[in-house]
């Protein structure tokens, strides 16, 4: 399931039951399997809170982006500089994705060569209200989805 162009589409299924689970604490937060920008490049993953974290807590789905320690990144320029986007996908038939895009902030720690496993997670508390989620084409058979895309069209490596 380890993709190699930047693109992550995250399936999630039992939606209904691990927000269950996450809103009486049992599983906080889920995280993707790791992908990469390229076969030697970039380390990442996402990690949600189906019942939100800190301003998103109770109210909102909360989506986040994690750099991880990768193989060659002695490789990398660093700190990491590639637009993200953050979407949860729209099953019916009009498509309407909700999506966040942002450039890394090349003072934030967040970004910065990782020295463990993962470096602090970037994202968004408030990503989608629950209400936008629940009983809509964005919750079909109790699935959602999930996409990460990592701009890797100036990404010079080697």
């Amino acid at each position: 399931s380890t993709t190699f162009n930047g693109v992550l589409v995250w399936k999630i299924r039992e939606f209904s039951c691990r927000k269950r689970e996450a809103v009486s604490g049992r599983s906080i937060s889920l995280y993707s399997e790791p992908f990469y920008t390229s076969r030697y490049g970039y380390k990442m993953r996402a990690m949600v809170y189906l019942n939100g974290d800190g301003i998103g807590k109770g109210t909102h789905m909360s989506l986040y982006f994690i750099v991880m320690k990768g193989e060659y990144d002695a490789l990398l320029p660093w700190p990491f500089n590639q637009k993200v986007t953050l979407k949860l996908l729209d099953q019916g038939a009009y498509l309407r994705h909700m999506y966040v895009t942002f450039q890394p902030d090349p003072t934030s720690p967040s970004f910065q060569k990782p020295t463990s496993d993962m470096n602090i997670a970037s994202g968004f508390p408030l990503f989608v209200h629950h209400c936008v989620i629940e009983g809509s084409s964005y919750a079909t058979d109790d699935t959602i989805f999930l996409r990460i895309d990592v701009d890797t069209l100036d990404l010079n490596i080697f």
